[in-house]
């Protein structure tokens, strides 16, 4: 397969797996007037972020005013017309509307201050319009899914006098769902979009400008030259390139294809099923969202719903998304050992202190973001600094130079960027407003926990289900607001810490992201490898055990995330969490030294869950049932190879 022709499947598989990349493909005139808003876009937010955000339903207003004139006028009315490359004047007009609706909140703020929630006629229309455009930005850009969601919830905030039971309320009028979703911070205006409009711009105007440096190849390189030449090399390749990007990159679908294009042709040379090649790159690039320290959009609203520092959240993840990769690493290692699978020859690869000496400086920025949240800065602040500091390593080398344009460039990329995550935190201040106004989320919670008996595991396995059902269509960041609203206060009613109870609905949702039969990330792996997205799909939660497995187990024992644990108990917890996933992943493939059978894969498996869970005793015992599954499998290889010699 040509360059060429790798780069066009991959840009077809993104846009039909990626609803936020069927953008239209302007020229001319209408390319300079979509380039000028997204410019300004960025401008403004790198503004606000230097020198002070505006008032909070002001910065908001503006944030999502920017947002809707730019979807309207990149996401048409309907997909058949991307291919035109030309503007429908309807989209025009939703566009000046989608400007304008958010405008007015700017232009009649004192007004709207001094009528303290009195809602006018106007304000009635304005308002009523304002929730239309977000309803049908939100289907242009996200998806039909995510609007079926927002407007169930729109639904029952007028049906509340005809629902059954504990779901019954008085029901709401037009206007004061209106005046309670478009001019309050409650609503469209809330905590979603105040992270959207703050943290959330700036990290992906961030990830943006990594992207133009090189940083990508960079990554993809330095992870041939550490694994490419070990047993299955590309496919580990795979897992610490998609890793690493998953580090600036919080798209799992865009991760996919971005380093799959590559690694998945190099996976399938070597001799993995296509199946198990689209797998791979799908478990690794899905648990992007999960690597700190920028991980997906959600993790910033957790810190405002938790109400932590964004770096409590970072150091919470550390562990969980090491077994996470450590998992899917070992299955492909284990795969390769089982087929006999060898890396690529070293004098094929580059060489890391080659790689580092030329390209090495591309990565200060992570390193300097890494520092400064460590160090208290704020996310917007250490953000800020990260952008300074990518454009300025940028000029360490001639090689990796940014062009002036390139810059510019970089401000329209970061804008665009942000339009999916903006218009879902839009949507899910629309789920937050009904919610509260409602207060259908307690009697949520507390019907969940009477279907499950006040007992803590059911009502996690319903958490899970709610969370990887609405992950089939949802995003990331509105799956986490819904269950965020919903299920994890049903978890803290059982005495769940919240950073804990919000990790699990966090991990759910972005698990959803392979786990069958809706499995974007796995859909894209399959488009570029050629194979089955279900049995990709199959594979990817196969190898993505640990993802299924640990959110139970910080929950019971929230050591994992690093919340009232010495020291001691995290490294001992750590290891023998890392000795269990080497039990899990030699279970789901059937290797360890040797091949296993149906009876020693259950073994392995019951190992590996004793030593994940912490404590002394469940530890000694799965680490006595592998040690002696490992010592029995060596041993008799040994002799086969004895006989055969």
């Amino acid at each position: 397969m040509s360059e060429k022709s790798t780069e066009q499947l991959a840009d077809e598989v993104l846009k039909k797996y990626d609803n936020e990349s069927n953008t239209i493909n302007y020229k001319g005139f209408m390319a300079k007037v979509v380039s000028a808003i997204a410019i300004t876009f960025s401008v403004f937010q790198l503004y606000t972020g230097a020198f002070g955000v505006l008032d909070a339903q002001l910065q908001r207003a503006v944030h999502l005013g920017f947002g809707m004139a730019l979807i309207f006028l990149l996401y048409p009315t309907r997909k058949k017309w991307l291919k035109s490359g030309k503007i429908h004047p309807l989209d025009i007009l939703l566009a000046i509307l989608g400007a304008a609706s958010p405008a007015y909140i700017v232009l009649e703020y004192q007004q709207l201050v001094l009528r303290s929630g009195t809602v006018t006629t106007t304000d009635f229309i304005v308002g009523g319009i304002g929730i239309l455009l977000i309803l049908e930005a939100t289907r242009r850009a996200v998806g039909k899914p995510m609007l079926c969601v927002v407007l169930a919830f729109l639904a029952y905030a007028f049906a509340g006098p005809y629902m059954p039971g504990v779901l019954a309320h008085r029901g709401l009028t037009p206007e004061q769902l209106v005046g309670h979703l478009y001019f309050t911070t409650e609503g469209v205006f809330g905590i979603p979009l105040g992270v959207s409009s703050t943290f959330i711009f700036l990290f992906i105007l961030f990830g943006a400008y990594l992207e133009a440096t090189g940083l990508g190849k960079f990554f993809i390189d330095l992870a041939n030259a550490i694994a490419g030449w070990s047993s299955g090399g590309p496919a580990k390749v795979a897992v610490i390139s998609s890793a690493l990007m998953g580090t600036v990159s919080g798209s799992s679908v865009a991760n996919v294809v971005g380093t799959g294009s590559f690694t998945i042709p190099m996976m399938k040379k070597l001799g993995y099923h296509k199946n198990f090649a689209g797998a791979v790159e799908a478990a690794s690039s899905t648990g992007g969202q999960l690597m700190p320290p920028v991980m997906g959009a959600a993790a910033f609203l957790m810190a405002e719903f938790v109400g932590v520092p964004y770096i409590d959240i970072v150091k919470a993840a550390v562990i969980p998304a090491l077994l996470y990769f450590t998992g899917i690493c070992l299955g492909v290692h284990f795969e390769a050992k089982r087929n006999n699978l060898k890396g690529v020859p070293r004098s094929q690869l580059p060489k890391i202190w080659t790689i580092l000496k030329e390209r090495g400086h591309l990565a200060l920025p992570l390193i300097a973001i890494v520092y400064l949240l460590v160090a208290g800065y704020s996310p917007m602040r250490a953000a800020l600094v990260a952008i300074i500091m990518s454009i300025a390593a940028s000029f360490v080398r001639k090689a990796t130079r940014m062009k002036p344009i390139q810059i510019i460039q970089g401000l329209e990329k970061g804008a665009k960027g942000v339009l999916g995550v903006l218009i879902a935190c839009a949507a899910a201040g629309i789920i937050i407003g009904v919610v509260t106004k409602t207060g259908v989320g307690l009697k949520l919670a507390s019907a969940l926990i009477d279907l499950s008996g006040g007992m803590l595991f059911p009502t996690m396995f319903f958490t899970m289900i709610t969370a990887l059902i609405l992950g089939m269509g949802v995003p990331t960041t509105a799956n986490y607001v819904i269950t965020a609203t919903i299920a994890a206060p049903a978890l803290v009613k059982l005495g769940v810490p919240v950073l804990a109870a919000h990790m699990f609905v966090f991990y759910f949702g972005i698990i959803a992201d392979i786990t069958p039969p809706v499995a974007l990330a796995a859909y894209a792996g399959a488009g570029i490898s050629g194979g089955n997205p279900l049995m990709t799909g199959v594979n990817a939660s196969k190898l993505a055990i640990a993802a299924f497995i640990i959110p139970y187990i910080f929950v019971v024992s929230p050591v994992l995330l690093m919340i009232q644990a010495t020291p001691v108990e995290m490294v001992m917890a750590t290891v023998t969490a890392v000795l269990g996933m080497i039990g899990l992943s030699s279970s789901m493939i059937g290797y360890l030294a040797d091949h296993c059978n149906v009876p020693v894969r259950v073994l392995l498996f019951v190992a590996g869950l004793l030593m994940i869970v912490p404590g002394s005793i469940t530890d000694g015992i799965g680490i006595v049932i592998f040690g002696s599954i490992l010592f029995w499998q060596m041993r008799m290889k040994k002799k086969k190879a004895a006989i055969a010699g």
